[in-house]
């Protein structure tokens, strides 16, 4: 199950997506991008509930109706697939090939935790990016359940918190993309490219033996091409706090993160993380808090 501050190693892949050149970002491009996580999330679920019976979640310690309610989120992320392939008919992506590192009914329970995690904070980072208020109307409507099912496994799966406090946070189309990329070994050529550029993986690993990666201890970064001077920006709810990392890649959690905390390296404070500034994908920390903790 999730312990303290678990953190799950979600990291940029190669961009089989990523379009060579900035365009405009049309209401087509967000719904292409939408129906390629829907397709992914779809595909988590379809597989492992084929991998996991009944029988395995028991064994697992969980109680029946966990498996039964994952039935039913996979039968949500299917609609969903199905619902946006409708409205964008021939323009739709196509499924691709996929490897999730689950191998256990709880590593699959702690890695959807993290996945809708991702569909949350990416349905809200691409709203300000939709023209057609129906479009966004029915994203919103998409981006609600996708917050329940988190919500959902980690409080009644997982036994952590409900939320993440007052506020989710909305990460952009390349900051989500590099957080569900490494879960994709091929796509079908035909796929249309998406509105995303590929940064450097990031890994992100508590400094000292055995500790883990919680608000004042130490951390270690590493990417490629990892610049002499750069910060690290945490995401959690709608602020962005910074931190510096030194010339050794290190870096010390802020105080205050709470719930899921997305993070990643860029090159300036001045600005939100975005792909004018940012130097690595993101990596998804778990930072659960109890029902004690102020502003939760």
């Amino acid at each position: 199950m999730l312990r303290n501050a678990l953190f799950l190693a979600l990291v940029a892949s190669a961009a089989v997506f990523a379009a060579p050149t900035p365009a405009p970002v049309t209401d087509t491009d967000i719904l292409q991008f939408a129906l390629t996580l829907e397709h992914l999330e779809s595909a988590f679920y379809s597989g492992g509930l084929a991998k996991y019976d009944a029988d395995a979640f028991e064994k697992a310690g969980f109680a029946p109706w966990v498996r039964g309610r994952f039935e039913q989120i996979a039968e949500h992320e299917a609609s969903h697939v199905k619902f946006l392939t409708t409205a964008l008919g021939d323009n739709a992506t196509k499924p691709c090939v996929y490897d999730f590192p689950y191998d256990s009914p709880e590593s699959f329970a702690e890695l959807s935790m993290a996945l809708e995690s991702v569909g949350d904070a990416a349905y809200l980072g691409a709203a300000h990016l939709v023209s057609d208020k129906g479009v966004l109307t029915d994203a919103a409507s998409i981006l609600s359940v996708e917050g329940r099912h988190a919500g959902w496994v980690s409080a009644s799966v997982l036994k952590n918190q409900p939320w993440n406090g007052p506020f989710d946070a909305p990460i952009t189309p390349s900051g989500a993309f590099s957080l569900a990329s490494q879960f994709i070994k091929s796509c079908p050529s035909t796929n249309p490219s998406l509105p995303v550029q590929a940064f450097p993986a990031l890994t992100l690993t508590s400094s000292s033996s055995g500790s883990s990666v919680s608000p004042g201890h130490a951390v270690s970064l590493d990417f490629d091409k990892r610049p002499a001077n750069a910060s690290v920006a945490w995401l959690s709810g709608l602020d962005v706090v910074y931190s510096d990392l030194d010339g050794s890649g290190k870096t010390t959690v802020p105080q205050g993160l709470m719930g899921t905390v997305f993070a990643t390296a860029v090159s300036s404070k001045d600005a939100p993380p975005s792909d004018a500034n940012m130097l690595s994908g993101f990596a998804i920390v778990q930072i659960p808090f109890d029902s004690r903790a102020a502003n939760a």
